[in-house]
């Protein structure tokens, strides 16, 4: 190769990272020296030079180059260097010179699409890690693991800042939610898309859809439940507790283990509303605390009821009834579907057999805090779910 030739090659990489807005003409590496053995042998582009413009595509993506500039760096780099190709320069006519261009452009095709690849690679690779070490912290930082300050530290990654206030919300469905399912990414490009993903960390765990964001962004758990409204459909059998809004490193676990806590307590009460506010079950909560306590007090208020034709069953669900209709017989008696008489009539059937009216402010405060326990104990386990016509 003449010196004046080697050194106007030498010089493409620096004028093609120019023309590129200054993409690192390191990434050319080898490249124009490529162009020149096709262009004098007009062969194909070996594998191994693909996978070494793979390697180039995967650095420009770990240290950040944008795609479009190291692409535009290897356009450019190939049409400056073209007419200097020996190749092209030596060529005796126009077949010759249309051959030669065939070659040399199928080699720059070749290496583009090689290289772009290798950037697509690392950046899945990129983002498989930084989903991996996204749900090892929601892990930690959920169920209590781990040292504060370093939790602490890893949160700032993912623009959490642990001595604010969050709110924890999960959904739950007809199947359980898992990492790579298909529903889970929906709910979560959707939702990303109304807010960023330092705003919100959406993750699964035990069959749940977990969904954390600072208490200060007040929309957000009700976004969620549009997006899974819209997602899921209103058909679907589908719920969503929220947590209480903490504050510290601790806030998150505490705000997760209440809304897991009011979906759990859904199940065991057979509440079928969309929406489950740990706020608003608190009230089971306090008493969850003494089994044994409740426990005696179902035994001793609710007991008798064992004696009833047809057993406690029919009068139980006619007190839950009665008490969720604020107390109005009319309205009882349509939740239940049998006439008024038949709730009046079971009603005076549980103050003979207890001795508690729900008439009397104190005693029917302690049927009904009897009736919450004996639903939070599945009690009586012995007898029939179904809503019997007796009484």
């Amino acid at each position: 190769m003449a010196p004046s030739l080697g050194s106007e090659l030498a010089g493409v990489a620096g004028r093609a990272s120019q023309d590129a807005d200054g993409a690192p003409a390191a990434f050319l590496e080898g490249y124009v020296e490529l162009l020149v053995e096709v262009s004098l042998t007009g062969r194909r582009i070996r594998r191994e030079e693909l996978d070494e413009r793979r390697g180039w595509g995967a650095r420009a993506a770990d240290q950040g180059v944008p795609l479009r500039a190291i692409v535009d760096l290897y356009l450019s780099a190939t049409w400056l260097a073209w007419p200097i190709l020996p190749g092209v320069r030596r060529a005796a006519g126009m077949h010759e010179l249309r051959a030669i261009g065939e070659a040399v452009f199928r080699a720059a095709d070749g290496a583009t699409v090689a290289l772009a690849d290798g950037y697509d690679a690392a950046q899945r690779l990129a983002v498989r890690q930084e989903e991996a070490l996204r749900r090892e912290f929601i892990d930690d930082l959920l169920y209590g693991r781990g040292d504060v300050g370093r939790l602490a530290e890893r949160a700032g990654r993912f623009g959490l800042r642990l001595a604010g206030a969050h709110v924890v919300a999960v959904a739950r469905a007809g199947r359980e939610f898992l990492a790579e399912d298909p529903t889970m990414r929906r709910v979560e490009a959707v939702l990303l898309s109304r807010h960023t993903a330092r705003d919100v960390l959406l993750t699964t765990r035990e069959g749940l859809l977990v969904c954390l964001a600072p208490a200060a962004l007040e929309d957000v758990p009700g976004d969620f439940v549009r997006v899974l409204k819209g997602v899921l459909g209103t058909d679907a059998d589908w719920q969503v507790a929220l947590g209480r809004a903490h504050s510290g490193p601790g806030g998150a676990v505490r705000s997760f283990d209440e809304a897991r806590g009011a979906m759990d307590l859904a199940r065991r009460l057979g509440l079928t509303g969309r929406i489950l506010k740990a706020a608003d079950l608190l009230v089971f909560q306090v008493l969850l605390r003494d089994t044994a306590a409740i426990n005696d007090l179902v035994t001793s208020v609710l007991g008798s009821l064992r004696t009833a034709r047809g057993g406690p069953r029919p009068l139980l669900d006619t007190l839950s009834a009665y008490f969720e209709s604020g107390g109005i017989a009319t309205v009882t008696a349509r939740r239940l579907h049998i006439g008024v008489r038949t709730v009046t009539y079971r009603l005076s059937r549980v103050r003979q057999l207890t001795g508690y009216s729900t008439e009397d402010p104190l005693q029917r405060y302690t049927l009904e805090t009897a009736v919450l326990g004996a639903r939070l104990l599945g009690w009586p386990e012995d007898e029939a779910t179904g809503l019997s016509r007796g009484g």
